[in-house]
């Protein structure tokens, strides 16, 4: 069974065809990779697999469930890691955990070990017991992370988890992900940062206009391209035909700096 499937799904919002036919699978034990330029549809085409939004056609499940049909089981099996931070700022980190905790109805003894655990790696002890609001950015990140990974769900899904975080919190937080897959689980991570994905990605669904125009494994991807030993990145520009704009931007500023 997949950890994720999604059919020819298709979302509208009025004249705009956010997502367009697209078809992509989650293997379990695998870290998928969605890239695509702002606005490319990777956001809506994951809040349409949480249940968030509803498709106009086509299906997504979350090991076999329908996000449309069943979208509270599918919110049991999936910590969910949203690009913009959609925190409660008046309670602190670890009342929102308690409140996460009781809400998923999770062993307290457990879960308090996990915070524990969690706190102490991302070094977030000091920040513990301060309102959300006083946060940076980059402890919002934390907390949103650690209240996604309180019942140990079987599939990540992370939307810019990187955004805001220091080296050292990166670092983290690219092993979190190996050690969840390594435990049997399953991620689906949408960056914009190329070497992340490189790096960390078993295969890549790349998105343009909501439509996946390529996908697969890196040298997949390079024969689809017909670009032998290729980056990510020049993948990524080629198969999204932004290779000439790139150029004429960087010809034009070089042009400008030079006078």
């Amino acid at each position: 069974m997949s950890a994720v499937n999604i059919e020819n799904l298709v979302k509208s919002f009025g004249d705009l065809v956010a997502v367009n036919k697209v078809t992509f699978e989650v293997r379990e034990g695998e870290i998928y990779g969605i890239l695509g330029p702002n606005g490319a549809g990777k956001t809506t085409t994951v809040k349409c697999l949480m249940g968030l939004l509803d498709p106009d056609t086509g299906y997504s499940q979350v090991y076999g469930v329908n996000s449309l049909d069943d979208p509270i089981e599918v919110k049991r099996l999936v910590g969910y890691v949203p690009e913009e931070h959609q925190l409660y700022d008046s309670l602190t980190p670890r009342e929102l955990f308690e409140f996460v905790a009781s809400i998923r109805e999770l062993p307290e003894e457990r879960t308090n070990k996990r915070i524990k655990e969690m706190v102490k790696a991302l070094d977030f002890a000091k920040y513990f017991d301060s309102m959300i609001v006083t946060l940076s950015a980059g402890n919002k990140q934390k907390t949103m992370l650690i209240a996604a990974l309180l019942h140990a769900p079987r599939l990540l899904i992370l939307d810019e988890p990187f955004a805001g975080l220091d080296v050292r919190t990166t670092k983290i937080m690219k092993d979190i992900i190996r050690i969840h897959v390594d435990s049997g689980g399953s991620v689906l991570l949408s960056t914009h940062i190329m070497e992340v994905a490189e790096g960390l990605c078993d295969r890549v669904g790349i998105l343009d206009d909501g439509v996946l125009v390529g996908q697969g494994t890196l040298d997949e991807l390079r024969s689809q391209a017909q670009e032998e030993g290729a980056t990510l990145e020049k993948l990524f520009l080629k198969l999204t035909e932004q290779e000439e704009e790139v150029q004429l931007g960087v010809d034009a500023l070089r042009e400008a700096l030079s006078e």
